[in-house]
This record gives C-alpha cells, sequence and structure tokens, in this order.
C-alpha cells in the first residue's frame, strides 16, 4: 500500500507558489484497477464512476479545510453505483471525463468490496513540514 504525492502534485504546488496557477485538487475520485501507486502516476487505476452525477462524472466535490498552519485535508464521501472492489483513490483538479485535471495525491490499498449504495469515506491531508 501506498500514497504519494504525485509529481502532477508538486508542480501544481510549485504554480501556486510562483502565481501560475490558482487551481485547486478538490475533487476526490476512485478505481477498481490493481498496481502500485508510484509519484509519476498521473490517473487512477481503472476509475471508477460513482454513477451520482446527471453528466456521468465520477468525482465527487471534496470539503477542503486548513488544519493548523502546515496541513490541509480533502474530505469527500463516495457512494457506489453497484457492485464493485475499490482498490485506490486519489485527489484531483477536475471533476471527471468532461474536465480530467490532474491527480494531486494518490494512494493505493486492499481491495474494500462494495454493494450498490455502499459508501466510502476519504481523507487527504497533505502535511507541509
Amino acid at each position: 500500500m501506498s500514497t504519494y504525492l504525485t509529481n502532477s502534485g508538486i508542480t501544481l504546488m510549485r504554480d501556486s507558489l510562483t502565481g501560475g496557477t490558482s487551481i485547486t485538487a478538490d475533487y476526490i475520485g476512485w478505481g477498481t484497477g490493481a498496481g502500485t501507486t508510484s509519484k509519476s502516476d498521473t490517473t487512477l487505476f481503472s476509475e471508477s464512476s460513482t454513477g451520482l452525477s446527471m453528466s456521468g462524472e465520477n468525482r465527487v466535490l471534496a470539503v477542503r479545510t486548513i488544519s493548523g498552519t502546515d496541513s490541509i485535508q480533502w474530505v469527500a464521501t463516495l457512494t457506489s453505483n453497484g457492485v464493485k472492489s475499490i482498490t485506490n483513490a486519489g485527489n484531483f483538479t477536475g471533476s471527471g471525463s468532461a474536465s480530467p485535471g490532474n491527480i494531486m495525491i494518490k494512494g493505493d490499498f486492499t481491495a474494500i468490496p462494495l454493494q450498490t449504495n455502499d459508501r466510502i469515506q476519504f481523507t487527504f491531508v497533505l502535511e507541509l513540514t
């Protein structure tokens, strides 16, 4: 199991600090594919739809908070639209298929089996130390 601030996440932070962009990574998505996360990943392993959006987009807008002086946290709950096993998740600058954006933080984990309408709450914390 691995979790990384991806290379595109590092670039996003650099660009934000130098005034190059004001984009945030406020969307969380999940995937069903197998693999081990690496810093160079640009997508999830087999990103899977939640089926909750009328447009068919597969990510949920997270609640972003600042904690103390050194942490940013994103929290979102995704609901399954069918039977599947979730193996990875990440936060993105875009909302999904119509606006894919870039992945900032990605993690993989042991498969979590879901039935229709089951939910997982994901929390991503970026601590700057």
